[in-house]
């Protein structure tokens, strides 16, 4: 049976979750309901002139701004002749100005279960704005495409927040949007007026591609529930000067640079790869970003049992190969990287700069892992409480 999304949930009978009089939304492309229809054309149907503004989080309204630090402007709708206020430009919180037209803010987002993804991070500003200015916030679910039921990673360090991290989360975290909004209200202390819909026939251990619902990119390098799947792990290359696939039809799911040779990578890995996955090695020549115009050796990670796949251990595996292999040709990336000009990219992504150094030190990834249990356990404890679905 096919999972319905809170926007088609709220669709059905909007009166019931009494949207006010003057009405904001946070959305983007991937904001489409099982048809396809976009929640700016759905909401103004069923309420005709109280859409009065629209606020578009990082690559834009559009989803047209490829990379990280690549702002938009604010503009006006075309369609409906009303300001789009950009959450990703002169600021990434809503000022009081954008927040003075609405008394209801309805955010509806993709979120791809990942703790650096930074639309998690626009609806927690926009959930304290909302709580200063005295508008009610209500957040339509979507499914976590990675899953609700595996948990990944250590948690944030709260002295490396930023905006590809602001709570101490895990890197894979295991909730929804819907979840995380009431996680962010009421353990950390935001305190809006806030309803969330939920949605209806999605399970925990469901991926996205179990579903039934179509992808529409929420980011321009998740072109596909598979990079969405690989992505907790390979979003730490950001952090690197190894291509993370961005400039090929594949990011995320490619990797590699011009100094790695493939087969010397499974030796060091050894005969039985990555549990879930298959690493097939290819050559590919990215068209922008790292390595632009240059052949790249690597691998594209296929995950052929996706229960199984550990896409954080994996990339971890991976990148400290890739450091012992090539100690000459390798280098991390230095800053800025998402508005912080002084920290190293890789220890915001990774949230915390210990692991990058046990990396270095080439303590084994299953020390690693096993030294963060404990809080991960916490975690999910904690998360629990916020779980809409069983």
């Amino acid at each position: 049976m096919r999972t319905r999304t809170g926007l088609d949930v709220f669709c059905e009978n909007p009166s019931r979750f009494q949207p006010g009089k003057r009405l904001g939304i946070l959305a983007n492309p991937a904001s489409v309901d099982g048809r396809f229809r976009h929640i700016r054309d759905r909401i103004n149907e069923l309420f005709p002139g109280k859409v009065v503004a629209l606020y578009a989080p990082q690559h834009g309204f559009f989803a047209e701004k490829q990379d990280n630090m690549k702002e938009s402007d604010d503009f006006t709708d075309p369609d409906l002749k009303i300001p789009v206020y950009s959450l990703y430009g002169k600021t990434r919180a809503p000022t009081p100005e954008m927040m003075a037209p609405i008394d209801t803010l309805i955010i509806d987002l993709q979120d791809v279960g990942t703790r650096v993804y930074t639309f998690i991070y626009t609806m927690a500003y926009c959930m304290e704005a909302a709580a200063s200015h005295g508008v009610r916030v209500v957040v339509l679910d979507r499914p976590n495409p990675v899953g609700g039921a595996i948990v990944e990673g250590n948690l944030l360090r709260p002295d490396f927040a930023s905006f590809v991290g602001r709570f101490p989360i895990p890197m894979r975290h295991g909730l929804t949007i819907s979840e995380l909004a009431l996680l962010f209200n009421d353990h950390f202390h935001i305190g809006c007026d806030l309803t969330v819909v939920p949605m209806d026939n999605w399970r925990r251990d469901m991926f996205f591609t179990q579903t039934g619902l179509p992808w529409v990119a929420p980011s321009p390098n998740l072109p596909t529930p598979m990079s969405a799947m690989v992505y907790p792990g390979q979003v730490i290359w950001e952090g690197t000067n190894v291509s993370e696939g961005r400039g090929t039809t594949r990011p995320f799911e490619l990797f590699g640079a011009p100094f790695i040779d493939p087969r010397k990578i499974m030796a060091h890995i050894g005969p039985e790869g990555v549990p879930g996955a298959i690493l097939r090695p290819v050559l590919f020549e990215p068209t922008a970003n790292k390595w632009a115009g240059q052949s790249c050796r690597g691998f594209q990670i296929h995950p052929v049992e996706p229960e199984r796949y550990r896409s954080y251990a994996t990339s971890l595996l991976l990148l400290q190969a890739i450091i012992k292999l090539y100690p000459d040709c390798f280098a991390w990336s230095e800053p800025p990287y998402e508005y912080e000009y002084h920290k190293k990219p890789v220890d915001l992504i990774l949230g915390n700069p210990e692991v990058r150094q046990r990396l270095e030190n080439m303590e084994p990834i299953n020390s690693l892992e096993s030294s963060w249990q404990r809080e991960l356990a916490e975690f999910q404890r904690l998360s629990g409480k916020y779980h809409l679905y069983k």
